[in-house]
């Protein structure tokens, strides 16, 4: 029989969200005065850190809501966040009794912009009906459009990863260096996931090569990460013809159209050779 949640003068509810990061941890937490225990989960108690009022629909315009809340909890901190932990991390808000421990989930979403002011942050949350408005029709492009080693590109994964150790850590390129990686050249596109130290479980992408052997990363790296942590290095595409034919063989999954003329053809300038 289902719950009327709110049908008495008084009820022993409280609410209750949690964080899926995309590394594996899940966080809970509830606006209850003690920690709770169900499905699996310890739910801190945190009143300091508040989801706001939800807003939903019948329609496909996407429902609204919002977190806000104080760093001062040790499984959110500052330095998680700007490390994007959080970023596209799954978000389940709901309610809890208490005495039965019974549930019911209101809203779930992904936490989208993420903002911190004196001490505090403030995430903007992005329901499930945001997919309604994704193009799920094929649009034409020069390139591939498939990810790399992922659905359409059909290449094992496993063929492109390599276990490596941190040899060298360079702060100011944001740079790291390792023993048994590949050549710098076929890891640009592709990533580095930690397997210890302390950012264990991040994937960083690699945008260069140092020039000296060490890959340039898009996240910021931990200055007290000891040289000797363990890492897996995948390598990357850059998702043209050349490459896959050339490169990998896979010119047969190539999900783009690098001869279909473009837009601009009615006013290229003309050449001899056309």
């Amino acid at each position: 029989m289902s719950r009327t949640w709110f049908s008495q003068d008084l009820e022993t509810v409280a609410l209750f969200w949690r964080v899926l990061r995309r590394d594996g941890v899940t966080l809970g937490f509830t606006t209850h005065d003690g920690d709770l225990w169900f499905e699996g989960i310890l739910h801190a108690a945190s009143p300091g850190m508040v989801p706001s009022s939800i807003r939903k629909s019948a329609g496909f315009e996407t429902d609204s809501a919002e977190v806000e809340g104080a760093i001062t909890h040790d499984s959110i901190s500052s330095a998680d966040l700007a490390a994007g932990l959080f970023d596209g991390a799954g978000v389940q808000i709901g309610l809890v009794d208490w005495e039965t421990l019974e549930t019911r989930t209101l809203y779930t979403g992904t936490i989208g912009t993420i903002a911190q002011d004196d001490g505090g942050f403030h995430a903007e949350l992005v329901s499930r009906k945001a997919e309604l408005a994704l193009d799920t029709v094929p649009r034409t492009s020069p390139t591939c459009r498939a990810s790399f080693a992922g659905p359409g590109c059909n290449l094992n994964p496993r063929r492109f990863e390599s276990e490596v150790i941190l040899a060298a850590l360079d702060e100011d390129s944001n740079a790291a260096t390792f023993t048994g990686a590949p050549d710098g050249d076929l890891l640009i596109g592709g990533f580095v996931r930690w397997l210890d130290g302390p950012q264990a479980g991040i994937a960083m992408s690699v945008l260069a090569d140092d020039g000296a052997g060490g890959l340039v990363l898009d996240t910021p790296l931990d200055a007290a990460t000891p040289l000797g942590t363990r890492a897996l290095v995948r390598e990357g595409c850059d998702h043209t013809i050349q490459t896959c034919a050339e490169r990998f063989a896979n010119a047969l999954n190539f999900r783009g159209e690098p001869y279909l003329p473009g837009n601009d053809l009615l006013v290229r300038y003309p050449s001899a050779s056309s």
